[in-house]
C-alpha cells in the first residue's frame, strides 16, 4: 500500500468518529486504531466491556450491563457488522425502515446500511427469518462484529 494512500486512511480515521478501521489488500494488512485503547477493551462484547467500567462509576451501572448479555446470545441467528462504521435502519432520513421488528426477511434481502468513510454499504441478510430483534440505533457508531439483528 502506497504512503499517500496510508496517510489519507489514517487523517480520515483522525478526522471521524470511526475508532478503528482494518484494510486487507493483496500487498498485506492495514489496521489503524484511535486513542490507543488496549485490544482487549475494543473486541469485548458491550455488555463486558461496561460491566468492568462500573466499579469505577461506584457500581450505578453494574445491573444495566447484565441482562442485554443472555437475551442476545441464545435466541436465533446473530447478523453481526462486517465493518466499522455509522449504522442505519433507512436509505435516506425521511425513507422507511428497511426492516422492523417482526418483519420476514429472505437470504439476501437488504436490512441496513451502515456508512464507512462516506461509502453507504448495504447490510443483506445471510439467513431467512423474522426479525426479532434490533440491537442498533438509528445513527449508532458500530464495530466489527457487533450484533446488529436477531433473525430466527
Amino acid at each position: 500500500m502506497d504512503l499517500r494512500k496510508l496517510k489519507t486512511l489514517i487523517d480520515l480515521v483522525s478526522e471521524s468518529n470511526v475508532s478503528e478501521l482494518e484494510i486487507t489488500e493483496a500487498e498485506g494488512k492495514v489496521r489503524i486504531v484511535k486513542g490507543g485503547v488496549p485490544m482487549v477493551q475494543q473486541f469485548a462484547p458491550a455488555p463486558v466491556a461496561q460491566a468492568a467500567a462500573a466499579p469505577a462509576l461506584g457500581g450505578q451501572a453494574a445491573a444495566q450491563p447484565a441482562a442485554p448479555a443472555p437475551a442476545a446470545a441464545p435466541a436465533g441467528h446473530t447478523v453481526k457488522s462486517p465493518m466499522v462504521g455509522t449504522f442505519y435502519r433507512a436509505s435516506s432520513p425521511g425513507a422507511k425502515s428497511f426492516v422492523e421488528m417482526g418483519s420476514q426477511v429472505k437470504e439476501g434481502d437488504t436490512i441496513c446500511i451502515i456508512e464507512a468513510m462516506k461509502i453507504l454499504n448495504e447490510i443483506e441478510a445471510d439467513k431467512s427469518g423474522t426479525i426479532t430483534q434490533i440491537l442498533c440505533e438509528n445513527g449508532q457508531a458500530v464495530e466489527y462484529g457487533q450484533p446488529l439483528f436477531i433473525i430466527e
